[in-house]
């Protein structure tokens, strides 16, 4: 079975150029309140969309990142290249500005079958032909915190995309999936994150996981929901490996700045 390469290095303050996996980031800001470094995130993406009332968040909150520049220094510095959704969220302000600066808008609200989030990773996906999909991460700020169901929502796209290499991300933590058609190795950036992670069967029980580098790690183990789930895990080795016979999320704590 092929091996996934996984890496949190966007965190990073600069990627190094023999960085592997080499990846493509594009940014998608959410309706929840954006992580403390999502400015460097944006730094590392070629493509930035808002879904909905992710507008409203990157217009009020990026500003206070930089309390001594003027906030509207810093909204114009900051433009989404596309606000995709059913804009039922969106203030008509926050829209008539980054329309004005040149923002791409496209309201989808004839679709009430899928969440904002699913809808910007679609088009990520089918028309964006600017950008290596071959290799093409999706960092998701403000998926984390808020509404339960929200949040569920968006752990919900990770697998209806399980194809894609898909981030969701907060203050406090991220979350990916594993998908069983691989083996993986998790190379841990011990300054930026850690050392607190988990690892949670979802869409069916693991009847066997394998894992190394961990505190308590997993040998053969069956997981489910009503039973063991690796929670409260401890990284101990710079890399991590996974096997497993069904899609697995992993979840690693983010160390504050």
């Amino acid at each position: 079975m092929d091996v996934m390469s996984h890496s949190s290095a966007f965190l990073l303050p600069t990627i190094p150029p023999d960085h592997r996996p080499a990846l493509t980031y594009a940014l998608v800001v959410l309706n929840q309140r954006i992580p403390k470094f999502t400015p460097l995130l944006w730094e590392h993406a070629q493509l930035c969309l808002c879904a909905d009332g992710g507008a409203n968040r990157l217009y009020d909150e990026m500003p206070l990142l930089f309390p001594r520049e003027d906030a509207i220094h810093v909204r114009n510095r900051y433009k989404p290249d596309v606000i995709k959704g059913d804009m039922d969220s969106i203030r008509t302000e926050v829209l008539d500005f980054y329309a004005n600066l040149g923002t791409e808008t496209l309201d989808e609200s004839q679709d009430q079958d899928t969440t904002d989030l699913h809808k910007c990773v679609a088009y990520l996906r089918d028309f964006t032909p600017d950008i290596d999909k071959s290799n093409l991460c999706i960092l998701v700020a403000g998926a984390l915190g808020g509404r339960f169901d929200h949040e569920i929502g968006n752990i919900n796209v990770l697998c209806r995309f399980s194809s894609m290499r898909i981030i969701l991300l907060s203050d406090d933590c991220l979350i990916h999936l594993l998908p069983k058609t691989h083996h993986h190795e998790i190379h841990i950036q011990s300054s930026v994150e850690g050392p607190h992670c988990g690892l949670i069967p979802i869409g069916m029980p693991s009847g066997s996981t394998t894992t190394t580098g961990l505190q308590w790690d997993l040998i053969d183990k069956e997981m489910k929901f009503g039973g063991l789930v690796s929670t409260s895990n401890i990284v101990k080795e710079e890399k991590i490996t996974v096997r497993s016979d069904s899609d697995l999320l992993w979840t690693i704590s983010i160390k504050k700045s």
